[in-house]
């Protein structure tokens, strides 16, 4: 005997494709859009068809947009001499949740992975290098693990040569955590990365 009906085996089939849901969080959720009103479940597929349909990429830093430039690139505040470096969308969020930075963005959408055999053509390393004329940093914001790293290393040998200066964020003990609890390389890195107070 199957495990779940024919629709219900799809649509868990369906949910257990995305990112994160295993087939247990697949089956809750599939069972939750069978108890809402039809009306809920058509907003839904409607918000997904819709999410599909408008948004694109940015043609100027490849981050996520209605069509055009994105709300960052074509805000004139931003400094567009400060270009932060990111390898997905949602770093740009998680930069912009800080309000620290007032700059602009470029995307990568990937990092370096010889492992998983993408190179510096697969991600938009060109498209970075083509908008750097009258950019004076480039903050480099990739994931402090073994690809991120790598891509930063790769970017600052391209683009140090122009005479543009290339940063790297810190890297170190988050705020609220113990000391005592960091691994080793994150106190060597927050060692490293210190600064004057």
């Amino acid at each position: 005997m199957a495990e779940y009906i024919e629709p219900i085996a799809r649509l868990v089939n369906e949910f257990s494709k995305l990112p994160g849901v295993g087939r247990r969080s697949a089956a809750r959720l599939a069972y939750h859009i069978i108890e809402v009103s039809e009306e809920e479940a058509t907003e839904l597929a409607k918000a997904i068809v819709n999410v599909k349909r408008r948004v694109q990429l940015c043609p100027q830093c490849f981050d996520l947009s209605e069509g055009g430039l994105c709300p960052i690139c074509a805000d004139p505040k931003r400094d567009a001499s400060l270009v932060c470096v990111v390898g997905d969308p949602r770093d740009v969020s998680a930069m912009e949740r800080t309000g620290e930075f007032h700059g602009k963005y470029h995307v990568l959408h990937g990092t370096i992975s010889p492992g998983e055999g993408r190179g510096p053509d697969d991600i938009k390393l060109k498209e970075l290098l083509s908008r750097l004329a009258d950019v004076r940093e480039v903050i480099v914001a990739t994931n402090p693990d073994l690809e991120g790293e790598a891509t930063a290393m790769y970017i600052a040998r391209l683009i140090k040569p122009m005479g543009i200066n290339v940063t790297r964020i810190a890297h170190g003990v988050p705020v609220g955590s113990d000391l005592q609890y960091a691994d080793e390389v994150t106190l060597g890195r927050a060692i490293v990365g210190r600064r004057p107070l």
